[in-house]
């Protein structure tokens, strides 16, 4: 297997740190860059050594663990299923609140590697501050495995609690990675695709409230500050997301003149807002498209199926984010409520790798939220400046948002309550019916005060690093 120089070099200094009585290797590498490749090297590298017995390899969906089960029988040659006469297996971080004692028998009676995939999911610096699965890894992992690989592309959480098998500085709490391969590096190597980024704006938005006062606001950023007019209420408006749409189809028609199995993404705020924009792709735009929910019976089949498929677009409620391996995506829109920088750069993620095709563009369309905006303009940065919090012993109760989790103290205490299962959520969606009443009103949701945008669409694109794409 041919390996990128910065998979040679990863690959090296983990020998070299485990070779030194290190167990715990993490590697910082960006959204599309071949970590599970990697990964699978050291493995081999390990085996090869007869320094292990086994190797587990656990990530956060089924459709990821299913890439990593390929990726490792490949690369050793070798049943990856599990069952006897396999070199080992790859999990979901869910399935570990199932295991037995019998299962982490294996650990402690076996030379076991664990590859931890984007183990940001799992927090804990101890039990006190741990959620499920970091649990599961402080209790049955972290003194008992031989070695651990832990990968991550965006090495922090929403919650800013610790990242399990972390070490972070003292006393500014810097998480400390012992390799690093940026995005900077990765495109200017070819690794990765340069992204643009479309932040859409409009010049003349006129809100009137409860007491039917009117006023007009030139950009998003004023109307937010000067009103309670929402972002959640801007992507669901019906002039908001035609122009998004129309701005992206056309772009993602102009990159098949050239690439013809392109395909865009849309990433949508609830399953009512997905279906909506599904139809209008498919009706006003002529596209062909298709929707993957937490509701499918089988949605990694669904995103399997579009991978292999010439359809233009997959729109997706919170299935499609980190991880997710769809070469043949070079068009995203970001119409999602979540708004974490965590989020928005695992969804930049699923267009920046790169493919055989001819053209290697890679769009990304948003609308110019503050927080957005923010993202946007800082994207080379690998570590964005949010300190991490080690929480004293607490408990706490969790709300869970779609993408991300809101950890909230609680008043009295519950024994499992500091738990948080960073699995895709199950939203419960809102009762009202799904109806546009004009082009100018929200699709559903009504809020207080009524907007209309009236004035023209203005795009600024953010283009990093100076692609000369």
């Amino acid at each position: 297997m041919h390996l990128r120089q910065w998979q040679s070099e990863c690959v090296n200094r983990a020998l070299e740190h485990f070779s030194a009585k290190h167990k715990h290797f993490l590697c910082l590498a960006t959204p599309g860059a071949g970590k599970t490749i990697m990964a699978s090297e050291v493995a081999a590298k390990l085996l090869e050594q007869d320094l292990i017995d086994f190797v587990l390899c656990f990530s956060p969906s089924i459709n990821i663990s299913q890439g990593i089960k390929h990726t490792f029988s490949t690369r050793l040659e070798c049943r990856f299923d599990g069952i006897i006469g396999a070199v080992g297996c790859s999990y979901t971080y869910q399935s570990m609140l199932s295991f037995k004692e019998d299962f982490w028998q294996l650990l402690k009676q076996n030379r076991v590697l664990v590859i931890f995939d984007e183990i940001h999911h799992c927090s804990g610096s101890s039990l006190e501050d741990a959620n499920a699965w970091g649990e599961e890894i402080l209790l049955n992992i972290q003194s008992q495995a031989e070695y651990t690989l832990a990968l991550t592309g965006t090495p922090w959480r929403s919650d800013q609690a610790p990242i399990a098998l972390s070490r972070y500085t003292d006393p500014d709490n810097q998480i400390q990675c012992d390799y690093i391969y940026g995005l900077r590096e990765a495109v200017a190597d070819g690794v990765c695709r340069s992204p643009k980024i479309v932040l859409i704006d409009n010049e003349r938005i006129s809100v009137t409230d409860e007491e039917n006062e009117t006023k007009t606001f030139n950009c998003l950023d004023a109307l937010f500050k000067g009103s309670l007019v929402s972002y959640q209420s801007i992507i669901k408006n019906d002039i908001a997301i035609r122009h998004a749409l129309t701005l992206a189809t056309n772009k993602l028609d102009d990159i098949r003149l050239y690439n013809p199995n392109a395909a865009g993404l849309v990433v949508a705020s609830s399953i009512e807002h997905a279906a909506y924009i599904l139809n209008m792709l498919r009706n006003e735009y002529a596209q062909t498209a298709e929707i993957v929910t937490y509701r499918e019976d089988q949605p990694s089949f669904k995103i399997n199926e579009f991978r292999n498929s010439t359809k233009n677009w997959i729109v997706s409620v919170g299935m499609i984010s980190e991880g997710t391996d769809i070469p043949r995506l070079q068009v995203c829109c970001h119409l999602s409520r979540v708004k974490t920088e965590l989020y928005f750069r695992q969804v930049l993620g699923r267009i920046l790798r790169v493919s055989k095709a001819t053209n290697q563009d890679a769009w990304l369309y948003t609308f110019a939220a503050p927080k957005l905006v923010e993202f946007a303009n800082r994207i080379a940065e690998e570590i964005p400046d949010v300190p991490v919090i080690f929480r004293e012993s607490e408990t706490v109760t969790v709300s869970v948002k779609q993408g991300e989790s809101e950890i909230i103290r609680a008043s009295s205490p519950s024994q499992d309550s500091h738990k948080v299962m960073l699995s895709t959520p199950h939203i419960t969606e809102p009762k009202q019916p799904f109806v546009v009443t004009s082009n100018n009103q929200n699709l559903y949701w009504p809020t207080s005060p009524s907007f209309e945008i009236l004035g023209g669409f203005r795009e600024k694109v953010v283009s990093t690093f100076n692609s000369p794409f």
